[in-house]
């Protein structure tokens, strides 16, 4: 679907490295800037080709320039001048520093979408900090409700990285439509705080409209979410929801009339009040038999339920391989690379039946700077 469109990313680790990729998933042709030692996420595992930098930047080309260099600052200028969208996570002052200047950019190129991710945004007192996703998650109110105060311990995948770039990748889209009409281009401005306030957004309502002060317990409470153990030692995940259908299919697949006539679970907000005595009741029942009969017990009813996968699992699950999730690549070089697949479907296919493998380091600078002359920019 963007085919034709140039990306040029002037990224690391993974806000600006994701929006990117998202947009080279859908087709668009993404020039990754590396600095001569490339993207610090190269060595997460040990190599130049580590599997975190292999899971943000695929469909790319790679291309090095020393932006502490001048010459090598006017080729940055050349392929900037080249493309349709710039893509960078520095902090604010930065691009200035090697000779993009947003707004003599903006007055050079009307019609480049620029998007600019930083962690606090351009103004206020920490606007000059750097941001990681722990920081973002921390700040935006997400870790208090992932994390026990009395036992504090970090743990869980990037959120804030994830979600800051899908909003960068949402604003550059609509500026491109945008453009389609106007021929106009615009700047992006993408903050780490904010998209995870954003991301949270029930949790600010909830605060605002009642002045609750949500805790690791509010969501699963109103959700009437349980993690279940059963006998063998595997867990089972319910969702019951606000729908009175579902608590009503669980209770005739347990026999449980006991809970169906028990006051304290007669109404859903009843069963949000008594959320904490609803679980010990629901796992005192799971515990006696094993995941797989209850699997096969609910798969007979409505009620919302799955097997608590591990990754593993789930690479393995029968439903991820009935949909083709599982993206398989190869360079020419470092072999088989497999992923997750875009999951946006397209008229009922992936959006790129073939994928690029990550690159190397500067794999494509020759290739880019020839394109470059032919264009004569």
């Amino acid at each position: 679907m963007l085919s034709g469109l140039r990306v040029v990313e002037l990224g690391s680790f993974i806000t600006a490295p994701l929006a990117a990729m998202m947009l080279g998933d859908l087709g668009a042709d993404v020039i990754k800037v590396e600095r001569p030692e490339g993207d610090p996420f190269r060595k997460s595992h040990g190599s130049q080709y580590g599997a975190t930098f292999l899971a943000f930047n695929r469909n790319k080309r790679g291309v090095v320039l020393d932006t502490a260099e001048p010459a090598d600052q006017e080729k940055l200028a050349r392929l900037v001048a080249s493309a349709d969208v710039l893509i960078d996570n520095y902090r604010p002052g930065v691009l200035a520093r090697i000779g993009l200047e947003p707004t003599t950019m903006a007055e050079r190129h009307p019609r480049l979408i620029h998007c600019s991710i930083t962690g606090f945004g351009a103004t206020g007192p920490y606007r000059k900090r750097p941001a990681f996703d722990h920081v973002g998650q921390a700040l935006s109110g997400i870790t208090s409700l992932l994390v026990d105060p009395e036992h504090p311990e970090a743990f869980g995948p990037t959120l804030a990285d994830n979600v800051t770039a899908m909003y960068a990748a949402y604003g550059i889209l609509g500026a491109i439509t945008e453009r389609a009409r106007t021929g106009r281009g615009r700047r992006i401005e993408v903050n780490m705080l904010e998209s995870s306030m954003a991301f949270i957004q029930d949790i600010y309502v909830g605060l605002t409209r009642t002045g609750q002060t949500a805790g690791k317990f509010t969501r699963i409470t109103r959700s009437q979410a349980f993690v279940l153990t059963c006998k063998d030692g595997r867990m089972l995940a319910v969702h019951l929801s606000t729908t009175e259908k579902f608590w009503g299919e669980l209770v005739a697949a347990l026999g449980a009339t006991d809970l169906g006539s028990d006051a304290r679970f007669a109404t859903h907000q009843a069963r949000v009040k008594h959320y904490h005595e609803l679980a010990a009741a629901l796992q005192e029942r799971f515990g006696g038999r094993d995941r797989g009969a209850w699997m096969m017990l609910l798969d007979k009813t409505d009620v919302p339920f799955a097997p608590v996968h591990t990754v593993a699992d789930a690479v393995a699950d029968p439903q991820v391989e009935a949909l083709g999730t599982l993206a398989r690549m190869v360079h020419p070089s470092e072999g088989e690379i497999t992923g997750i697949a875009c999951p946006v479907l397209v008229d009922g296919k992936r959006p790129m039946s073939e994928m690029r493998a990550p690159p190397l380091i500067g794999e494509h600078t020759a290739e880019i700077l020839a394109e470059l002359d032919r264009l004569g920019v």
